[in-house]
């Protein structure tokens, strides 16, 4: 098992326990105890888990999105093909917003050499975008949330209802035709709304299995969205769905 799928079961196993022993652990994970203890110490190091002597026990609600730390090392090469498409879309002269998040940030990473205007929604992104001749980039106000770096609160509201956009490229925790698109946290959610609300086009990009999952607060209905880029595994019934709410579906 390398080391990234080890940590994810480590995070899930101790969340779903509340508290695990390290001979627990090792046995789960068939590593050593001193492999443990190391992936332990990182693990507290990204603020997921509280170490005790013999143990660790987690820092994570139930209902909590995974740090960025870890979901930044899980499927990289899925999230560059995603970011390829959302790119795609986006005509050189565009103004655009990029959500926060780690599928976000690869599309920063996409659109970092165009000529274009260029708003990112978190400081991860924002480095990604630094340095190219043809870009404006705009740096929003807000205070970074720990880990992910995405900027919130009533700064970053007035950054982006001071202007408007071509393009909003948004990310999600779920998407689901009943729920429409949704977020963990209630400060981001509200980031959301504002760019949404600050743009002409929408476009949303997830992973597939996103498309059925439903998390704390509301954003917004798939009617606000123009575009959703996933993945060509994604699930007949949610891509019907989508289409049924007038949306423009981009599997790669």
């Amino acid at each position: 098992m390398v080391s990234i799928d080890r940590l994810k079961q480590i995070t899930e196993a101790v969340r779903a326990a509340d508290q695990l022993s390290v001979a627990e652990l090792a046995a789960l994970t068939g590593c050593s105890e001193m492999t443990i203890r190391r992936d332990l110490e990182t693990l507290s190091e990204q603020g997921v888990l509280e170490r005790f002597r013999g143990g660790a026990r987690s820092l994570l609600l139930r209902g909590e999105e995974p740090p960025f730390a870890l979901r930044a090392q899980e499927g990289v090469d899925v999230k560059r093909r995603l970011a390829a498409e959302v790119a795609a879309l986006i005509a050189d002269g565009e103004s655009v917003v990029i959500d926060s998040g780690t599928t976000c940030l690869e599309v920063a990473h996409a659109l970092a050499g165009r000529r274009l205007t260029v708003m990112p929604l978190s400081l991860h992104a924002a480095n990604a975008l630094t340095g190219g001749a043809q870009l404006t980039l705009l740096i929003p106000g807000g205070q970074p949330r720990p880990g992910e770096l995405a900027l919130t609160g009533p700064l970053a509201l007035a950054s982006l209802s001071a202007l408007r956009f071509d393009t909003a490229v948004i990310s999600c925790c779920g998407l689901t035709a009943e729920d429409g698109l949704t977020a963990y946290d209630l400060g981001d959610a509200a980031i959301k709304q504002a760019a949404i609300a600050s743009s002409r086009r929408v476009i949303a990009v997830t992973e597939a299995g996103k498309l059925s999952r439903t998390a704390l607060a509301h954003v917004a209905p798939l009617s606000a969205l123009d575009a959703v880029v996933t993945e060509e595994s994604a699930s007949g019934a949610a891509i019907e769905a989508l289409a049924a709410a007038g949306v423009t579906v981009r599997k790669v």
